[in-house]
């Protein structure tokens, strides 16, 4: 982006140790203070102000990647109880999948009551919110295990690209609204383009490092941390967008 632009971001980029992938991360938003507000300050994803129902990224439900990724949730709502899941009758007897209607092809989670119907409304003894990571929370084990893979991806996004040479590159960025697609347009609000969401105490690559690790790898990560790291020690980060609009 050019000098002044409202949306520039800082990048560092290096190669793979064997040098067949070239990585590139977005330095702004990994050292930016974003953390998931989910039922403190989250509007959802909504054309409207949603704050109060408490719905954050479920409204439409989760659009599953491939196989493996359906197997997953399979797998974990067959472990959920009562005391998890709000919607657990529902959603044994009339079924949690579904497809999406503009892609006959892709698998979904069923919509129950206007929203994803593994997610727990406001008053459900539980708390609102995802039956699943409220489960595996439960049973000391990582949401991300439990969960489909765009529910704990966000809001972060891997994109990669290869040249004629079949040589990678892997661009690591926060997920804009565009990713959406059209529809993101409509949104009242996304999380990383106002301030009410960089309020966490620690850096995004620390506070997000099960899923930066689930993307990039172990190795990758560490060098990753290393080149953050000294960044942090030189001249002031670029701060992120969503912060500088608020001065």
């Amino acid at each position: 982006m050019g000098a002044g632009s409202n949306d520039e971001h800082e990048w560092i980029s290096f190669d793979d140790p064997d040098g067949t992938r070239t990585w590139n991360f977005d330095v702004t938003f990994l050292l930016s203070a974003w953390t998931c507000i989910f039922g403190s300050g989250c509007q959802g994803v909504l054309d409207r102000d949603a704050t109060a129902m408490q719905q954050g990224c479920c409204s439409y439900g989760a659009h599953f990647v491939d196989d493996a990724d359906v197997a997953t949730v399979v797998a974990a709502a067959g472990r959920l109880k009562g005391r998890h899941w709000q919607f657990k009758k529902q959603g044994m007897r009339d079924g949690f999948l579904g497809t999406d209607p503009d892609d006959p092809a892709t698998t979904v989670t069923r919509l129950h009551d206007g929203a994803c119907i593994f997610l727990n409304r406001p008053g459900f003894a539980a708390g609102a919110g995802c039956a699943l990571h409220v489960a595996a929370l439960d049973v000391g084990e990582r949401p991300m295990d439990w969960k489909p893979d765009v529910c704990w991806q966000l809001p972060l996004r891997l994109h990669e690209d290869t040249d004629s040479n079949g040589h990678v590159t892997a661009t690591l960025r926060e997920w804009k609204r565009r990713d959406w697609g059209e529809g993101g347009a409509d949104f009242h609000w996304w999380c990383t383009e106002t301030h009410e969401a960089f309020v966490a105490s620690q850096a995004v690559y620390r506070t997000l490092r099960d899923e930066i690790i689930e993307f990039v790898g172990e190795q990758i990560y560490e060098l990753l941390v290393d080149a953050l790291d000294r960044r942090i020690n030189r001249p002031v980060p670029l701060p992120h967008p969503a912060i500088r609009r608020r001065g």
